[in-house]
């Protein structure tokens, strides 16, 4: 795959924009498109590239395709809906979708791609924002063998590959992956407004919990940087994080496996979403246990409003 191959990038958003930037950065081509044309212009504008005027026009301009979106009905729409980029997309394409969508409505995507011959794998991806700008992102990739292999230098100019299994089970262990992170987040957040309550200095407990076996993702990089700082801007959204979390529960209930406690973690994440609204981060969960416990765990005059 030479320098001047044209990845065709559906998604010029908050991981999108940086992801992108990583493949110009590694000598690709990159070729935008976004429903909102001006976001597009001002990333070939900025990081170098060209843009698509339509999806189809995308299809046509590249053998490889990228999706970053919402959702995996968007998705669907993007690929295979009227003016889509399957209708422009020569046979040999390769699809690689990024989005955290839902395993099983990717799956059922592949037959019409197929039929084209257009290739599809799914590659989502753990990090956030701040591993998206540095290359670093975990990526988990499903689908065959050989299709991930010719995606591999792709994927791994945005960070490090690691094959999940077979189509879909990549978007299934991101959204398990963010069951486990959620959870450990909403323990970590209960186990220091307990502490506090008790006397200890919550910021003295994560010191401890990282040197201790309570230690986690969220104790390491989140709890004094966006919760004990009030900041809450971590840059992944809660309504994102509840998104997953579902993906989750429905995949473990179309195959018959109970989750009581992660049904119970995912409740708790769509309180919060509800009670915060649209636009904040996840980090602000914190703020729902806050809430509960009538303690705040940056001062000492009760729950912020």
């Amino acid at each position: 795959m030479g320098a001047e191959t044209k990845i065709g990038l559906v998604g010029i958003g908050m991981m999108g924009w940086p992801m992108g930037a990583c493949l110009a950065r590694a000598g690709f081509t990159v070729v935008a498109y976004d429903t909102r044309p001006e976001q597009a212009a001002a990333f070939a504008k900025e990081v170098g590239g060209k843009t698509a005027g339509s999806l189809a026009e995308l299809g046509r301009t590249c053998s490889i395709i990228v999706t970053m979106l919402p959702t995996s009905k968007i998705v669907a729409d993007v690929l295979l809906g009227d003016g889509g980029v399957a209708e422009g997309m020569a046979k040999g394409g390769l699809v690689i979708d990024m989005t955290s969508g839902v395993p099983d409505v990717t799956i059922s995507l592949e037959p019409a791609l197929n039929e084209r011959g257009i290739a599809l794998i799914d590659a989502p991806v753990s990090g956030g924002v701040a591993r998206a700008r540095t290359g670093e992102l975990a990526i988990m990739a499903g689908g065959t063998e050989a299709d991930i292999e010719r995606a591999r230098p792709v994927l791994e100019a945005m960070g490090t590959v690691q094959r999940a299994g077979s189509l879909g089970c990549g978007q299934a262990m991101k959204a398990l992956n963010n069951l486990v992170s959620a959870g450990g987040f909403l323990i970590g957040v209960e186990a220091m407004l307990v502490g506090k309550k008790f006397g200890l200095d919550p910021a003295v407990m994560v010191d401890i919990l990282n040197a201790s076996t309570g230690m986690n993702n969220s104790t390491q990089k989140k709890f004094k940087q966006f919760v004990l700082s009030g900041a809450f801007n971590s840059g992944f959204a809660l309504d994102l994080m509840v998104k997953d979390l579902s993906i989750a529960l429905e995949v473990a209930k179309a195959r018959g496996v109970p989750t009581p406690f992660a049904a119970l973690c995912r409740e708790m994440w769509a309180s919060a979403d509800a009670m915060l609204g649209k636009g904040a981060d996840h980090t602000a969960l914190a703020l729902l246990s806050e809430r509960l416990a009538n303690l705040s765990l940056r001062d000492d005059e009760g729950v912020r409003n």
